[in-house]
Order: structure tokens, then C-alpha cells, then sequence
């Protein structure tokens, strides 16, 4: 179905009728790149993503009314984003099989949020690059980078939300020069890696059509892509179950502290905590994640590198 939009641009609707509870900000909380994000926004009870699609660009209203999904689309490539709804909201994330009954307060988590399940956005660079910017800094400073790409670099997204920005294309992200990086808080580790993805931009996108484990070893081939950036891709493009954050600065101190009690861990044995749980690992983790559990705060915080006065 067809419409105008009040900002005169035609919008296309699809209504999905999941036979459940949906989470929206639960589910899609894992795509925004901190609250500013200029391609995904949350307004009031309704979510906004902007996508560059492999139809052209497009952006996605989403809101929750009595039980339904209601999709509202813009652009050319509104018909892709509403034909991807159901998956995208994880309809093919299946929880049945996960036993949290050695942990009764992760079960009465995942009791209370009846409609979280993992986001499947099915773009993989729009996911890996954010991925990537987020390697070795704090949330704030991958956030601004993040914010900086688009506005600077990225073109205003279809759809009534005026400041919405889309990714820049492969040819603009190429194009990039090192200084611009540089003002934008990018270090020559983290060009590195965008620019090897984007030169082979096809061939990453292909990773949506593969076993989940064999696109998580093609992420890797990647030069500086190691297993941490490939998780959080695959995460977000893929809805992967299984795929967990080695390497991340506060991940293996959360698990440790919500499964144990104790308020320091390390990768060795988040993984081990979290074998018993194997192809439902990154539920658990996301159970945990939106539970409140925060490890305790012992010395000084990190001080942020500003790479642009280097």
C-alpha cells in the first residue's frame, strides 16, 4: 500500500502481525550507534532506520499499535525495508531450547521481556563499519567518528525525519582522504580495515546468503577485522545466537559479575561461563545486557585520545 507522507514524500505501509510481543527498543537497540546516531533514531514509540539498500536508499518508520507491526517506508528502497520487517524484529530468532534455570533472575528477565529477540538488519557494511570505529576507543569518541562520517560524508535519508543521514556509498568511503579521518577522530589502524571492506563491498554483502559461521570467517579475512568486530557485525546484519564479543573492554567483567557475582573476569572465562549455553551465547548475553547488571567502578576513568590533535 501507497501514501503520502506528511512531508509530501510517498511512503509505502506493510502491517505484520507477529503472533507476539515485539520489543522495539529492546530488539533494535543493538543498530544505534549511540544517541545521536544520525541513521537510526528512536521518536516517541516509533523507530527510524535509515538504509542504504541493495534497491537504492531507503528509511523505516516503525511502531507498535495493538499488537501489530506497522511499517511506514520511504524511498527507492522502501519495498526491500518492508519486505525484510519480520526479519529484521527476528522472526526467525528462535529462543525455544534456552535453559536459564541455573540463573532464576536471568529467567525472570527474559520472563519480564516477553518481545526481545536479535535484530537481523541483512546489511553487512552499514553494520561493519560502525563496527569498526568502535575498535580500541570509548562509545563517545566511535560515536562522534560515527556522526561526523554521515554528516560530513553521507547523503540526507528519504522520509520526514530532515536529520536522518544514510552511510556513505563505497565509492565515497574510498574516496575518503586520510586527513579527513583524522578530523573526524579515525586513526590510520581503524582507515585500514573500512577501506579493505568497502573495496570489496560485494563480496561482504554476499555474507547475508551464507552459514552464519562461514560469513564470521570471511569477516576475518579481513585485514583488521579480528573476532570482536566480526561478533558485533554479525550480530546486527545476521542475528547471529552464537556470536560473542571477544576482546571487548566491559563484556567479560558483566558476564562474570551477572553469572558469578564476582566484579572482574576475563575472555576466558566469560566463554567458559557461557559454554553450557552454546548457539544460544550472544541471548544470554543480550539477557544480560538489558537486565541493569553493571560491573562495580574501581580507579579512575579512561581518558579519551583525541586523535585529531595528533
Amino acid at each position: 500500500m501507497s501514501s503520502t507522507s506528511r512531508a509530501g514524500v510517498m511512503a509505502k505501509t506493510r502491517v505484520w502481525r507477529p503472533g507476539r510481543p515485539v520489543d522495539l527498543r529492546r530488539t533494535l537497540g543493538p543498530l544505534r550507534h549511540g544517541p545521536g546516531d544520525p541513521a537510526f533514531r528512536f521518536v516517541a514509540d516509533s523507530a527510524f532506520w535509515a538504509s542504504r539498500t541493495p534497491d537504492g536508499p531507503g528509511t523505516l518508520c516503525l511502531r507498535v499499535v495493538s499488537g501489530e507491526v506497522c511499517g511506514t517506508a520511504w524511498g527507492v528502497g522502501a519495498e526491500w525495508l518492508l519486505h525484510r520487517l519480520p526479519t529484521l524484529l527476528g522472526v526467525d530468532d528462535d529462543w525455544r531450547g534456552l535453559d536459564l534455570s541455573a540463573y532464576p533472575s536471568l529467567a525472570d528477565v527474559w520472563r519480564r521481556t516477553p518481545g526481545l529477540r536479535l535484530p537481523a538488519s541483512g546489511r553487512m557494511l552499514e553494520s561493519l563499519i560502525p563496527a569498526v570505529l568502535e575498535q580500541r576507543v570509548t562509545g563517545g569518541e566511535a560515536h562522534r567518528s560515527w556522526q561526523n562520517l554521515l554528516y560530513r560524508f553521507g547523503e540526507p535519508a528519504p522520509g520526514p525525519v530532515e536529520s536522518m543521514r544514510l552511510q556513505p556509498d563505497v565509492e565515497t568511503l574510498l574516496a575518503i582522504p586520510t586527513w579527513d579521518w583524522h578530523r573526524m577522530g579515525v586513526d590510520a589502524a581503524r582507515q585500514r580495515p573500512i577501506r579493505a571492506a568497502a573495496s570489496v563491498a560485494r563480496r561482504i554483502e554476499e555474507c547475508v546468503s551464507m552459514p552464519r559461521d562461514a560469513a564470521l570467517a570471511r569477516l576475518r579475512i579481513l585485514p583488521g577485522i579480528g573476532e570482536w568486530t566480526a561478533a558485533e557485525t554479525a550480530q546486527r546484519a545476521l542475528g547471529h545466537p552464537d556470536a560473542v564479543s571477544t576482546g571487548d573492554y566491559h563484556l567479560a567483567d558483566l558476564v562474570v559479575v551477572a553469572l558469578t557475582g564476582r566484579p572482574r573476569g576475563d575472555d576466558a572465562e566469560m566463554l567458559q561461563l557461557l559454554a553450557p549455553y552454546a548457539g544460544h551465547r550472544q541471548r544470554v548475553v543480550r539477557l544480560i545486557d538489558v537486565s541493569g547488571v553493571r560491573k562495580p567502578r574501581f580507579g579512575p576513568r579512561y581518558s579519551p585520545l583525541d586523535f585529531r590533535a595528533m
